[in-house]
This record gives C-alpha cells, sequence and structure tokens, in this order.
C-alpha cells in the first residue's frame, strides 16, 4: 500500500496532463468538425474537393503518423513546434475530420423542406443553423460525439511517442524504475474511471436532448 502512495503522486500529473490535451483537443477539434461540416453544405466542388481530400488523409492515416509528421518532419521545412502544440494540432486535426464526418451525416438527415420554411419565415441563415438545424443534429449526432470522445481519453496515450509526460509515460517511467507491473495497472484503472466519468456525462447530455424524440 505504501508503494501504492509512492508512485500515485507521479502518476497524477501525468492524468493532469492526459486531461489537459484531452480537454484543449475536444475545445477545438468538436466546433472545428462542425465547422467543415456545414461547410461541405455551401455549393462549391473546388471547396468540397480540398475538403475530403483532408478528411481522407486524417481518417485514412494512423494518428501516430500524424504526430510523428508534424512534430519531426515539418521542422525540416522550417516549422518547428514544441511538443504540447505539435500534440495538440495532429490530434485537433485528427478528430476534426471524424466529428466532420459525424456531423455531416446528421446534416443530411434534415429534411430540405426545414430549410425552406426558415426562408418563408425570414430566418437568418445563422438564425436557421442556431435554432432550426443545430439542436436537431445535435440530437442525432450525440452518441456517435460521443463515442468519439471515448477514443480520445484513450488516444491522448498516443502523446508519449513525443516524450510528453503524460500518464502514460508516467506509468512507464514508474514500471522501469521499479521493476513493477503495478504502476500500469494503475494507470489503466484511472483510463477506467475517466471513460466511466465521460459515460456518465454523456448519459446526462443524451436525458436532456431526449425532449426531441
Amino acid at each position: 500500500m505504501s508503494y501504492l502512495f509512492e508512485i500515485l503522486p507521479s502518476l497524477l500529473s501525468g492524468a493532469s496532463m492526459t486531461l489537459q490535451v484531452f480537454a484543449l483537443v475536444l475545445i477545438f477539434s468538436i466546433p472545428l468538425g462542425v465547422l467543415i461540416a456545414f461547410a461541405l453544405q455551401v455549393h462549391w466542388k473546388p471547396l468540397h474537393h480540398l475538403i475530403n481530400i483532408y478528411i481522407w488523409i486524417m481518417r485514412g492515416t494512423p494518428l501516430l503518423l500524424q504526430l510523428i509528421f508534424i512534430y519531426y518532419v515539418l521542422p525540416s521545412i522550417g516549422i518547428r513546434l514544441d511538443r504540447l502544440p505539435a500534440a495538440i494540432i495532429a490530434f485537433v486535426l485528427n478528430y476534426a475530420a471524424y466529428f466532420a464526418e459525424i456531423f455531416r451525416g446528421g446534416i443530411d438527415t434534415i429534411p430540405k423542406g426545414q430549410y425552406e420554411a426558415a426562408k418563408v419565415l425570414k430566418f437568418s441563415p445563422f438564425d436557421t443553423v442556431r435554432y432550426i438545424i443545430l439542436p436537431q443534429v445535435t440530437k442525432i449526432v450525440l452518441p456517435s460525439v460521443f463515442n468519439e470522445v471515448m477514443s480520445l481519453v484513450k488516444d491522448t496515450s498516443l502523446v508519449y511517442a513525443l516524450g510528453i509526460s503524460d500518464l502514460i509515460l508516467a506509468s512507464r517511467t514508474a514500471a522501469n524504475r521499479d521493476a513493477s507491473l503495478v504502476p500500469m495497472f494503475l494507470a489503466g484503472a484511472i483510463y477506467l474511471i475517466l471513460i466511466g466519468i465521460v459515460t456518465i456525462i454523456s448519459k446526462k447530455v443524451e436525458k436532456k436532448y431526449s425532449y426531441y424524440r
């Protein structure tokens, strides 16, 4: 038991970095994904092609490869980023592509007649999205969004590849130093707690939007 209290501070410090990465990625990737999804509703083919290529690259290549490319390859063309900004940018670009596809699917389910009704009622395009489209889309996509959020909790472990002191790196350091698997099991328990919290929040949010059923 004393060993647990000995390694817990370093693991909690790593967990705080994991949460920092998680929060920053979520804050930027969801709005960017929504923006991309609505940009695809604009009838301009060059924009569609650019966005589809971006989504294809982000979804078709491993996130770890994207992390390595941004941190290790971009400096060769003069773009140098610190570890944390490089990780955040890679994660945001990756997850925004997935969120964009989720929201695009939700938007496509909205009947076109609702857009026409909004025009008749003299709603501006912004008000149409804000008051009519987005609330319905949000309800439709919530389960898929929270599935991605849960994946993000686990994917944050990839930042250790850049040497960021997250939960995985802290647990591996302690495990290698002490020749013990206890830190790894404890790290797993912390991830399970985080996933449990996200699950509880998802149920509450979905319940809040249940009046759209």
